[in-house]
């Protein structure tokens, strides 16, 4: 089976988070994806404008929970209630593992797939990388529920792998964030490896299309607030 890198391996359009072992996706992910704490640190300043006392947060797709623990320190004052979704086992029980000694923290993890989920309502709702590792009828529907639980005044941040507007912004992006690669120290074969183990799986949009599906699922205020290279943060408000 080829290696994708970080002693992960991965066949040909099968890329499966089951399949990964939480200590070592942590590590690949942050080399993957440029700004990934960047990203982090982002959304936890936007929180700040949207979060009041006993409040609820989701983290959707929170992988190890490394943002949701961050999320809920900055707030623990507040009695913010943070909830990480999480269907991948190994991931969701790392990421309970992390706030064991954190009992003070009102915050859960849940076992569950984003598609079943059912969603109180909330001020503030995530999902970073998440959304475009599912199909496009899925994607709407969660967005539409997504809209529905948010409270009046809440937001929606909403990170993605892009798609330029043309061929040759879209080449250029590409290469670009091959060399980035290069640069965290991927082989050339283990960047292959993961782009085609990630055919069929990983579907992204152009910033054009993620902001008309955030505007047809009921979002009036929406725009792009984080740019690296192929990838792109959206906020969008419940008015």
């Amino acid at each position: 089976m080829p290696d994708v890198g970080d002693i992960i391996k991965a066949e040909n359009a099968r890329w499966h988070f089951s399949k990964v072992d939480s200590e070592k996706f942590s590590k690949h992910i942050e080399k993957s994806i440029p700004g990934y704490n960047e990203g982090h640190r982002l959304i936890e300043e936007i929180s700040d404008f949207f979060i009041k006392k006993n409040d609820r947060i989701y983290d959707l797709g929170c992988s190890v929970g490394n943002l949701t623990h961050r999320i809920a320190v900055r707030h623990a004052d507040q009695k913010v209630k943070v909830i990480g979704v999480e269907r991948e086992r190994s991931l969701i029980e790392a990421a309970r593992l992390n706030v064991k000694n954190s009992p003070e923290l009102n915050l859960v993890y849940k076992k569950e797939d984003i598609k079943d989920l059912k969603l109180e309502p909330a001020n503030l709702i995530i999902a970073y990388y998440t959304l475009q590792f599912l199909s496009l009828e899925d994607r709407k529907t969660i967005l539409k529920r997504i809209w529905q639980c948010l409270n009046p005044g809440g937001a929606f941040l909403i990170f993605e792998k892009v798609r330029e507007p043309n061929s040759r912004l879209q080449e250029l992006a590409m290469l670009l964030y091959n060399d980035f690669k290069l640069e965290k120290g991927y082989s050339g074969d283990e960047i292959i490896a993961k782009s085609r183990s990630l055919k069929g799986v990983l579907e992204p949009l152009s910033s054009r299309e993620n902001l008309k599906f955030l505007k047809e699922s009921g979002f009036k205020e929406t725009g792009r607030i984080f740019k690296r290279l192929c990838f792109e943060g959206f906020i969008a408000i419940k008015k």
